[in-house]
């Protein structure tokens, strides 16, 4: 009997070590391509990173190719995309924030109504629909409908709607976190059902407000279809929200269609991948760091 417990004993082990080793011969195979692109981007993007990179303007094909002939560095930068980006970042934000967080409370509140329950199966289709039917929309809808041509704010819009939906439905599991007990020992101290959300509520969820926040702007960041068909992009850089802007995916797409810009493709990359990886980053240390009462 003792023979044979010990016989299951060590099948057992033999198996847990066979699919140990499976499941790291699994991890392996899935990282290191990941590893091999990030690897590529530094060894090829990081040459033309430098200070003028950041302070100039894209430059034209003649100026490319003369460097690349020459063996030089390419001129010029990815100033107009860095201005357009943070403008249109920072009108979506202001845009998608303040509305995903009041519908993600509403949704909380409001968990049974028919009409919250539309509202949520909105959100989720909303989060599923590729960025290029966005695109299509926003051009329908702002572009030929409001402005009246293609410009910063019309590319947005269109960015708050897709950061609309992560928004909403990190909001609304946040809130859910929460013990019940804290909005009752607020009730019962006689605090207003407004001040309860805002004095209460979102202080205890600040950590996954912010993270939800940080991710929806990780996801735009990098986004061009929704811009090439609402924003356009433009050479120079123009803090006229009624104008065309450019942004650091579209110069990544206009360097692509260029083949005398090659390496700027490359740095354009790198500086956006680093870029989002910050932000998630900081969205991980902030939910470390603040945790639920």
């Amino acid at each position: 009997m003792e023979n044979i417990l010990e016989d299951n004993i060590r099948r057992r082990a033999l198996r847990n070590r066979r699919f140990k080793w499976l499941v790291i011969a699994g991890s392996i195979v899935t990282v290191t391509p990941i590893f091999l692109i990030v690897i590529n981007l530094i060894v090829k993007g990081a040459r033309q990173i430098n200070l003028s990179f950041f302070t100039e303007t894209s430059p034209d094909t003649f100026q490319a190719m003369t460097a690349t002939a020459n063996g030089e560095i390419i001129p010029g930068g990815i100033a107009n995309g860095l201005t357009g980006s943070l403008i249109m970042v920072l009108i979506a934000s202001a845009l998608a924030i303040p509305t995903g967080l009041m519908t993600g409370i509403y949704l909380y509140e409001n968990k049974k109504k028919r009409y919250a329950s539309f509202i949520r199966s909105l959100a989720e289709v909303l989060q599923g629909v590729p960025s290029i039917i966005l695109g299509i929309i926003a051009y329908i809808w702002i572009v030929k409908g409001l402005t009246k041509g293609y410009s910063a704010l019309a590319g947005s819009i269109a960015l708050s709607i897709m950061m609309l939906p992560i928004i909403v439905r990190s909001t609304e599991e946040t809130m859910s976190m929460i013990p019940v007990q804290i909005r009752e020992a607020a009730f019962a101290l006689g605090v207003p059902y407004y001040k309860m959300i805002f004095r209460v509520l979102i202080p205890c969820s600040f950590s996954g407000l912010a993270t939800g926040v940080l991710l929806s702007l990780s996801r735009i960041l990098g986004e061009t279809a929704p811009l090439m068909l609402t924003a356009l992009g433009s050479p120079v850089m123009s803090l006229n929200v009624a104008k065309p802007s450019s942004a650091v995916p579209l110069l990544i797409w206009d360097f692509y269609n260029d083949p005398n810009m090659v390496n700027m493709v490359w740095s354009a990359s790198l500086f956006l991948m680093i870029f989002v990886l910050s932000l998630n980053l900081l969205s991980r240390s902030i939910s470390k760091k603040r945790k639920y009462i």
